[in-house]
């Protein structure tokens, strides 16, 4: 009996790009990618021959997109507020916000494929796992961790650490030298 195992595809992945490392992965990644950017791009022989050069202009494209839609969102107030009734700017808003999900999602997807084009293998990750890349186990020789490591940052946690490091305010309230003018008043 053969068993087969579905190739792995992380969250975000097209639903129409087949997984990599599948038979059809680079046509299906193609005909996604082309659609991700201006029509005139199906023009150019060079990104239908080489699929990675179709990714990164791609991915440039959705992050220009993403950037766009940003601007115009922080901008719309200024812009449109005198010329718009309110209810119109809420709607353009809303726009906004709803188109610009749908760009960060697109350029998110556009980058796993890209990666997936250049030969990088997906993996799937425990939930609470540090994200790849990430450093695991003890700390190198010498090196402090956080919790080692007196706070420096001016949080709270610091202050506290500091006071508890510093003299009582208080401390030679005690030791205080009574004046002339305090024994005249306690015997007179």
């Amino acid at each position: 009996m053969i068993s087969v195992m579905a190739a792995y595809v992380p969250p975000g992945w097209p639903s129409g790009v087949h997984p990599p490392g599948s038979e059809d992965f680079e046509r299906t990644a193609q005909a996604w990618l082309v659609d991700t950017v201006p029509p005139d791009y199906r023009l150019h022989g060079v990104l239908r021959r080489y699929p990675l050069a179709l990714a990164t202009m791609a991915a440039h494209h959705t992050k220009a997109c993403v950037a766009g839609a940003r601007e115009g969102y922080r901008s719309a107030r200024t812009e449109l507020g005198d010329a718009l009734p309110p209810h119109a700017l809420e709607a353009v808003l809303a726009a906004y916000r709803t188109e610009g999900r749908r760009l960060v999602a697109t350029a998110h997807a556009v980058d796993l494929v890209t990666r997936a084009l250049r030969g990088e293998v997906f993996t799937p990750q425990l939930q609470g796992a540090p994200p790849p890349g990430t450093r695991r186990g003890p700390a190198a020789p010498g090196v402090e961790s956080p919790a080692e490591r007196p706070a420096r940052d001016g949080t709270a946690k610091s202050r506290k650490v500091l006071a508890a490091q510093r003299p009582a305010r208080n401390a030679g309230a005690a030791r205080r030298k009574t004046r002339p003018s305090d024994k005249q008043a306690a015997t007179g």
